[in-house]
């Protein structure tokens, strides 16, 4: 697979902070970031928002809006889970990429990230998806890990795909293993299965039973 870094974009230069507001806002007008890097003298300074900047002064420099710079970033040596979250936590399409001396080096985009992403064994190999749900306190991945892998199950990927105060709701992929024996440990370790199984015997046991009572009632 190949490495994040491969994907470190540099084929457009960061925008320089002495730069007109007006050459900004045609910048943007081109192009579909939402934010974009931001440099004084080469050094990263923030990144400029692209629904900030079409309300400023256009007869301005962005340097009177300094002030208004998101300071986000990636480290180059970051795994793609980790920026991944950087994307997420400020709601952007870009986000530029630092090395350990903080050095501007380039910036990823997010549609690259979900390439990566796609090419995970998560995403790409063929497997079961169980989603359980278990309160906060009391869930274990490891748990979880052991009871799917002593049913002969093999994860490729798990993460908590919701979460509360309360309740903790875990998805997970797996090849390999009986997916009914493996749901029905779950339950016996209460975890509450959230998704829907042909293999589940007690779902379709409850369904004959229901399909039963309703062929009576209509006796």
């Amino acid at each position: 697979m190949t490495d994040i870094i491969n994907y470190i974009n540099n084929d457009i230069k960061a925008i320089n902070i002495k730069e007109s507001v007006s050459d900004v806002q045609h910048f943007f007008s081109e192009l579909t970031f939402s934010h974009f890097p931001v440099v004084e003298e080469e050094v990263y300074i923030g990144s400029i928002e692209s629904e900030d900047i079409i309300s400023f002064d256009s007869s301005k420099n962005l340097a009177d809006y300094r002030y208004s710079l998101d300071g986000f970033f990636a480290r180059n040596n970051m795994i793609w889970l980790e920026v991944l979250e950087v994307f997420a936590k400020n709601n952007t399409n870009l986000v530029p990429v630092l090395d350990e001396t903080n050095k501007y080096i380039g910036y990823y985009e997010i549609n690259d990230i979900m390439r990566f992403f796609n090419d995970t064994p998560f995403l790409k190999e063929k497997g079961e998806i169980i989603i359980v749900k278990k309160r906060t306190l009391d869930f274990s991945i490891s748990q979880i890990a052991q009871i799917i892998e002593s049913n002969n199950g093999q994860i490729l990927g798990l993460f908590i795909s919701d979460s509360d105060v309360d309740f903790s709701q875990i998805t997970i992929k797996m090849s390999l293993g009986v997916v009914n024996e493996i749901i029905q440990s779950l339950r016996r370790y209460d975890y509450e299965i959230i998704s829907e199984h042909n293999e589940d015997n007690y779902i379709n046991t409850l369904k004959e039973r229901s399909d039963y009572l309703d062929k009576y009632l209509n006796i």
